[in-house]
């Protein structure tokens, strides 16, 4: 087998990782205000087959980031594909913004593991985070921002990071909060994929910086979803028997004040491409 033939298959594997992890974090249930196969959470805009489309249709531009990465291509490169995979979602979904957010950042994850290659395997443990920052830091940070994007609002008004933060500091909140979160969780209900990732979305909603939060429930609503998630935790999360319950209660807590923590959601796609690609080193 050639070379290219080699890259080529290793590209798709990687494009099709990226979507399974997008399903998973579509088939998790209870998620807080986030859409599940169950119901459409906060929203009323999308629903499950709404994402399943977005996440069907984004697999050839993972596939394009991963060859992007492994050419060494830069920044302004990885953002044409990106805008690609836009343009690609929002005609799946009549215009609805399903997975921006994760084509950023799992973008950037997968165009990692592409420059990395079947030959850096041993993949060690962050070396995809560490690729992105010391690859991609300065592109990212000065990068194009559109100045009405709920996000982008959000962040100035606010005085948060976000998402190009995140990424441009390697995902810390990946690798600090979500993998050990998923891993944890597992412990606790072996067997049981929901559960362990009901367990590591949470982890993420108390932790992570959401411009989502923010955006729809500004500085109030920001601070109760982050501190009802950690409540769950501190509370005994996956621990307690009637873990399932409590969580579906917050999801239900979560609607009723049209919060939705999309920024959490992406970033457990992420975690669990990040943790798949670990597996199979």
């Amino acid at each position: 087998m050639s070379g290219r033939e080699v890259s080529g298959a290793s590209c798709a594997r990687l494009a099709a990782l990226a979507v399974a992890a997008l399903r998973l974090e579509l088939d998790t249930y209870p998620k807080p205000g986030l859409v599940s196969r169950v119901d459409s959470g906060s929203h009323a805009d999308m629903d499950a087959e709404t994402f399943a489309a977005s996440a069907d249709t984004l697999e050839p531009h993972f596939a394009a980031l991963a060859r992007a990465g492994a050419a060494g291509l830069a920044m302004p490169a990885l953002r044409r594909i990106g805008l690609e995979a836009e343009a690609a979602m929002r005609a799946a979904t009549g215009g609805v913004n399903t997975h921006r957010g994760a084509i950023f950042g799992l973008g950037l994850l997968v165009s990692a593991a592409g420059a990395l290659g079947p030959d850096a395997r041993p993949l060690s443990a962050g070396a995809l985070g560490a690729h992105v920052r010391g690859r991609h830091a300065a592109g990212i940070l000065d990068g194009p921002e559109l100045l009405h994007a709920p996000g982008a609002r959000a962040r100035r008004r606010h005085g948060v990071g976000g998402a190009p933060a995140e990424a441009a500091a390697g995902f810390p909140t990946l690798y600090r909060i979500g993998l050990p979160a998923l891993r944890r969780a597992r412990a606790l209900r072996p067997g049981d994929g929901n559960a362990a990732r009901v367990g590591c979305c949470l982890a993420l909603v108390a932790a992570l910086e959401d411009t989502n939060l923010l955006h729809r429930g500004g500085a109030a609503g920001y601070h109760f979803a982050r501190e009802a998630a950690a409540r769950f935790d501190r509370e005994g999360g996956l621990a307690r028997a009637d873990w399932f319950a409590r969580a579906e209660a917050l999801h239900h807590a979560f609607v009723a004040r049209r919060l939705s923590p999309g920024g959490a959601a992406d970033l457990l796609a992420m975690t669990l491409f990040v943790d798949a690609i670990e597996a199979a080193a």
